[in-house]
């Protein structure tokens, strides 16, 4: 196994040069110190001209990484949940290689399906049924002359 690798599946792998991580400051809880330390890690992943990702895996993450992909294709990923910088770019590469494995999946093809006719009896009668139902709610006129 190699050490500059990030294994997704067993053909798909990334090579660590191919990622970019700059780290700034986070908001929120950690007094003082979220003011002075530089924990937050934005994750750069060149999605377009990645040479380890096969081109129908590329399109999918094109279209999974939503607003999170730029206009030159390139996938960005805040990671501030932790309160350290290994936590950070732990939680971020792990969130990149989850992304990357569902865009490898294939989606499974819908196939069109009819009703059978024996559920399309039962509708049709249920809505006869409700129909008399309703019918015998209503008032009765009369007239009387």
């Amino acid at each position: 196994m190699e050490m500059n690798k990030i294994h997704i599946t067993r053909m798909i792998a990334i090579d660590k040069s191919e990622i970019h991580q700059e780290f700034i400051r986070a908001s929120g809880a950690g007094g003082q110190n979220v003011n002075k330390v530089a924990t937050a890690v934005k994750l750069r992943f060149d999605v377009s001209n990645s040479p380890s990702l096969p081109d129908e895996v590329r399109k999918r993450l094109l279209r999974l990484g939503g607003r999170r992909i730029t206009e030159d294709g390139v996938l960005i990923i805040d990671a501030r949940r932790f309160r350290t910088q290994v936590q950070n770019r732990q939680d971020a590469v792990k969130r990149l290689v989850e992304l990357i494995h569902k865009a490898s999946q294939k989606p499974k093809l819908r196939r069109k399906t009819m009703p059978p006719l024996v559920s399309k009896m039962r509708r049709l009668e249920s809505k006869r049924h409700r129909k008399g139902t309703k019918r015998l709610r209503q008032s009765v006129s009369r007239n009387d002359n």
